[in-house]
């Protein structure tokens, strides 16, 4: 598989916490449209599920005269006071099995989170469920260079350096498409969770972090006993 495993990266939305009635649409016509109109800015839906895809790039807005920066960050407020009011009515939950990141601390792993999310918004959820504990290294959106969201590697790679690992000598763990292809480019072999179905492309799969751990402590012990 790899050298030795010394460390995993996590991606969290859907993989560590999910969140409960959410509609991706709903939450853009009620919340993101009225906020970008309070500060002049129009922009279709359709357009800006292509840039949270990744099938455009998230400066693409550039071209309408949108400071993609500016966007991101009225975007990213707006997620934030989502994520607050959603907390505030029980409804993000942390999966049953996200206890498993303590176990994988004891192992000796090195653990970072990465997330399309904003810094502000990935902290916020971690630290719902006491989860921010257990990372040494937390990577949200860069607005430094927006287009190194996933699936681009760049906050694998940045992980990877926060760790001081090598890419032989950790994993990714996801449950989407752009987690497998981020974590591809960044060199990692990469296990989806498949939590909500089985996506072509990962070097592994696994039903649950127990199941991950079991799988971990395996190629742990090979390592040790050839």
């Amino acid at each position: 598989m790899v050298e030795i495993i010394r460390g995993i990266i996590f991606d969290v939305d859907e993989t560590l916490v999910y969140y409960e009635g959410y509609d991706h649409r709903e939450w853009y016509d009620n919340w993101v449209r009225p906020a970008l109109r309070k500060h002049g800015i129009e922009l279709d839906y359709k357009t800006y599920r292509k840039t949270v895809s990744g099938e455009l790039p998230r400066s693409y807005v550039e071209c309408f005269g949108i400071d993609p920066i500016e966007l991101w960050r009225i975007i990213d407020g707006v997620n934030l006071e989502y994520r607050k009011k959603l907390a505030s009515e029980g409804k993000i939950k942390a999966f049953p099995d996200a206890e498993m990141l303590a176990h994988f601390k004891q192992l000796g792993l090195k653990l970072a989170a990465v997330s399309n999310a904003s810094q502000e918004c990935t902290e916020f959820v971690l630290k719902l469920f006491d989860l921010k504990q257990y990372f040494d290294a937390i990577f949200g959106k860069d607005y430094s260079y927006l287009d190194g969201i996933k699936p681009s590697p760049y906050l694998i790679e940045k992980a990877l350096h926060a760790l001081q690992l090598t890419p032989e000598e950790a994993i990714m763990v996801g449950d989407s498409r752009l987690d497998i292809a981020a974590g591809h480019r960044a060199g990692l072999k990469v296990v989806q969770i498949t939590r909500f179905g089985k996506i072509d492309g990962a070097d592994y799969y696994v039903g649950s972090l127990q199941e991950l751990l079991g799988f971990i402590k395996r190629e742990i012990e090979s390592y040790k006993f050839p």
